[in-house]
């Protein structure tokens, strides 16, 4: 790959004025991110991690002295045209005209691989991944963290899947607890069998929505509890009503994720645990871990003094397993299950302490492999609303997305038919949708905005859309990603590449140029996205899936 070579070559010149093998110099030398702004270097070294800075006290302008002598004794090569020192670093540009000759021949080489062929990936081992995304609940609000965790998912999936990884996608339905108790009673006196199976998902919220409303009310509670209590006990009939709402709402979701380009290997959910949870529990008691409160209830000492300070609770009073206890056990069937390499669970970041007492618990119990557990978490989306309201579905917003970008699709004048309009603006849509989630550290929180996220100009998925068919992925930011799991680097990196196509278009117009050279310019998309650009639009090209990464 292009960054390896180049960087191998600035090594092997370090080396021979460090006294260093270039070996151990590789991996001290950075690529730097590509920039709108004015572009100091290609590749960077930093002195600290090359000379003997023992003594704590070096300040920054002992770096950055020692910069500046180091890059006095460097010279100019067939590959370096520029070398200058920065603040404890030094600066290598790349000849600008061997840099296009040497990326365009390896992207036209390994065309839609590009970068995944890099040296940097091949010291990476290639693993198994278990991956847990989505996991929303039936019968509950589909509400943006569980779409947040769908996309952020997804990514993380492909990201794996491109690279050779091996996944396996474990959708965790909150399938169980008292609200099934609660949604069958409710069934049984708003429900409808014909609206449970043409629309589930809206028909099952709005029993429980009824049914919600009487929840304070004795004889409702007396009932939900009968009915939870025969779930428990597998009475055929409670069980088969159980049954035809989850198996319903899974065909439905299977349906949905499918728009957004999203699949899974295996609908899972508390429900299988229910029995296995009973086994941790005790497995807990047996390797003495778990503790009886004055209350009754099951805790597990996560302490380091052994004081109490802190610890988890995993039993209710009267026996039955909590939420973290059928965490536990499918996190060790999982294991059986798979022998995977990792384990990643992207939720939410209220989730944090959660997640950090599950692989506290597993490390107890002696499994070594929680060590490789990981939870990915990501923050809070605040603003997300459709036209009618409150974002309850995953539904409600592929359809918000696909209304609004036909509206925007209609409103410009430069609009040219398309084949299939509602596919153009449901895939334009998502991947601005996609890109604005992604542009930031999965952590933040941030405020959604329709209007910022549907631009067809600036940092949006629309504009990204529109010079995505011409540019490929760089090795670096591939690996920068697959280290930390973060999208923002690929993103950050396809927009900023694409604000320099943008100017490369108006340096080299298809307008007044000869044919032979404006046919040079591969197909672009539709001309709505060219509104306010001088070339005219060409006509329709295959948008990607939004889904993909």
């Amino acid at each position: 790959m292009a960054a390896c070579s180049f960087r191998r070559s600035i090594a092997s010149q370090l080396s021979k004025v460090l006294d260093l093998p270039p070996e151990s110099l590789i991996k001290s030398i950075s690529a730097v991110p590509v920039s709108k702004k004015r572009h100091v270097a290609d590749f960077q070294l930093s002195i600290a991690s090359v000379t003997d800075n023992s003594s704590s006290g070096c300040l920054a302008r002992d770096l950055h002295l020692q910069a500046e002598k180091l890059a006095e004794r460097l010279k100019c090569d067939a590959v370096v045209s520029e070398i200058s020192a920065g603040p404890g670093t030094v600066n290598f540009m790349i000849n600008r005209e061997l840099l296009a000759k040497t990326v365009l021949h390896q992207v036209l080489k390994d065309g839609l691989e590009y970068g995944l062929k890099s040296e940097l990936f091949s010291a990476v081992p290639r693993q198994k991944a278990v991956i847990e995304f989505s996991s929303p609940n039936i019968a509950k609000r589909f509400h943006i963290g569980h779409l947040r965790s769908t996309i952020v998912g997804n990514f993380i999936a492909n990201l794996k899947v491109a690279l050779g990884h091996e996944v396996i996608r474990i959708n965790y339905l909150g399938d169980w607890g008292m609200q099934f108790g609660l949604l069958g009673v409710g069934f049984q006196c708003f429900g409808n069998k014909e609206k449970l199976k043409s629309s589930p998902l809206q028909h099952l919220f709005e029993v429980y929505v009824q049914i919600n409303k009487a929840a304070e009310d004795e004889n409702t509670k007396k009932l939900a509890k009968d009915f939870f209590r025969k779930l428990e006990e597998h009475d055929e009939q409670t069980l088969s009503l159980w049954k035809q709402f989850r198996d319903f709402s899974i065909e439905e979701y299977v349906r949905i994720y499918k728009r957004l380009g999203v699949h899974f290997d295996e609908y899972s959910g508390e429900s299988f645990y229910q029995e296995k949870s009973q086994e941790v529990l005790k497995m807990l008691e047996d390797k003495g871990l778990l503790q009886k409160t004055i209350k009754g209830t099951g805790i597990v000492d996560l302490s380091e003094k052994k004081d109490l300070s802190s610890f988890s609770t995993v039993m209710r009073s009267d026996g039955t397993s909590l939420y973290i206890t059928r965490d536990l056990a499918a996190a060790i069937d999982r294991m059986n299950k798979y022998s995977c390499d990792t384990m990643i669970y992207v939720t939410d970041k209220s989730q944090s302490n959660h997640f950090q007492h599950l692989f506290q618990i597993l490390k107890l119990m002696g499994y070594d492999w929680a060590e490789r557990c990981q939870h990915v978490s990501f923050g809070l989306v605040q603003g997300m609303k459709t036209r009618r309201g409150e974002v309850i579905f995953l539904e409600d917003v592929l359809n918000e997305v696909r209304s609004r970008m036909l509206q925007n699709m209609a409103s410009a004048k430069t609009t040219k038919e398309t084949e299939n309009p509602m596919e153009t603006a449901e895939k334009v849509g998502l991947a601005a949708l996609i890109i604005q989630d992604f542009r930031g550290l999965l952590s933040s929180d941030y405020q959604f905005s329709w209007d910022r996220a549907l631009q067809s100009r600036g940092d949006t998925g629309v504009f990204l859309q529109y010079t995505h068919a011409r540019l490929h992925r760089y090795d670096e930011v591939l690996y920068r990603s697959s280290q930390d799991l973060q999208p923002k680097h690929i993103v950050s990196y396809l927009l900023t590449l694409s604000h320099l196509a943008a100017v490369a278009h108006k340096t080299l117009p298809v307008k007044a140029s000869a044919p032979e050279l404006a046919q040079g310019e591969e197909g672009s998309l539709p001309g709505w996205w060219n509104r306010n650009r001088r070339a005219p639009s060409a006509p329709h090209g295959r948008s990607d899936r939004a889904g993909a990464v």
